[in-house]
């Protein structure tokens, strides 16, 4: 904990000389290259979140699955619908894309799901709930826990992908940052998710060993799409529960931050983790009890041990 809470100064003064640099007359090239970029607004709005996909769009064509957290029928905290119709109105031949869920819920069949992106306001483009026609296996290079993962057989018909996330708490993660979004979001509902959350006997391992797994069926996603993946966080209302607990997720006491960029996904969910953590005590303190209660941080340590990009970045504020 003290290694942590010791950031935040250091966090926020390279917030502030990021944003110097950025306004400076020297181009966004000029920054050293060995450390990924997660470009930062304070601005949560639809022509902030355009600025911002811009800056981290560059492998992204052809056939494009934005992938999002649709929520529970009704939930309070969702990403805007119409901050997210705007966006896909700038990226041709988009679509949302989903996958049936494990747990007890509308959402576990496709009628419910459909039912339930319609309640929530997603139904202004088509959504792909990718597992609707079954599954397919994709590997995991060098997985230790896992060698494959089930994920939504419509996802083989995609190009590229935008992870589009709400970054909040979570029941079993401690937090949901793009690595959620991409492996619990992509895992198909009958068995993925099941690979994913079962230890053993178990059905729903959780602590360390669930984050790795979690990280593992991640690098499959992201080793599938490779260059054609880019990420964003959502830091706004950020409850210490998951938009799966729909009406039940407790209320955020987490201020809204802004919205994070980036082509590295562990840049941007460590980025994500150090503005929470630079918060007052008063303001973060529930969160980050979430995210400690439940080994979150894991998360980042072992997306680091095996090769999913990188825990040193240069935030960018634009």
């Amino acid at each position: 904990m003290s290694d942590r809470f010791s950031r935040r100064a250091f966090i926020k003064s390279g917030i502030m000389s990021a944003g110097s640099l950025a306004a400076a007359t020297l181009p966004l090239g000029a920054f050293a290259q060995s450390r990924p970029m997660v470009y930062f607004t304070h601005e949560i709005s639809s022509e902030s979140l355009k600025k911002i996909y811009a800056l981290v769009n560059q492998g992204i064509s052809g056939k494009v699955a934005v992938k999002l957290h649709t929520g529970e029928p009704n939930g309070p905290y969702l990403l805007p619908r119409d901050m997210v119709k705007k966006l896909l109105e700038d990226i041709p031949n988009s679509n949302i894309v989903e996958c049936n869920v494990l747990y007890s819920s509308p959402r576990q069949t496709t009628e419910g799901h459909r039912n339930t992106i319609a309640t929530n306001g997603w139904d202004f483009c088509p959504v792909d709930i990718m597992d609707e026609e079954g599954d397919v296996n994709l590997p995991i290079p060098n997985g230790q826990w896992l060698q494959e993962v089930a994920v939504g057989s419509h996802l083989s018909l995609y190009d590229s992908m935008l992870v589009l996330t709400h970054f909040k708490g979570h029941a079993m993660g401690g937090f949901g940052g793009a690595l959620k979004n991409i492996s619990i979001g992509c895992a198909s509902g009958s068995l993925g998710k099941a690979q994913i959350h079962r230890d053993g006997r178990n059905p729903w391992g959780s602590g360390p060993l669930f984050m790795e797994r979690m990280a593992e069926a991640g690098k499959a996603i992201t080793s599938f799409f490779g260059p054609r993946i880019t990420y964003i966080n959502v830091l706004r209302c950020m409850s210490v529960d998951c938009d799966c607990f729909g009406t039940r997720a407790v209320p955020p006491k987490a201020p809204d931050i802004g919205i994070l960029a980036s082509t590295d996904i562990l840049a941007i969910d460590q980025a994500s983790i150090d503005l929470v953590y630079a918060l007052p005590e008063i303001e973060r303190h529930d969160l980050v009890a979430r995210i400690e209660s439940r080994s979150g941080l894991r998360q980042l340590e072992y997306m680091k041990i095996i090769g999913m990009g990188s825990d040193q970045y240069h935030l960018i504020v634009v």
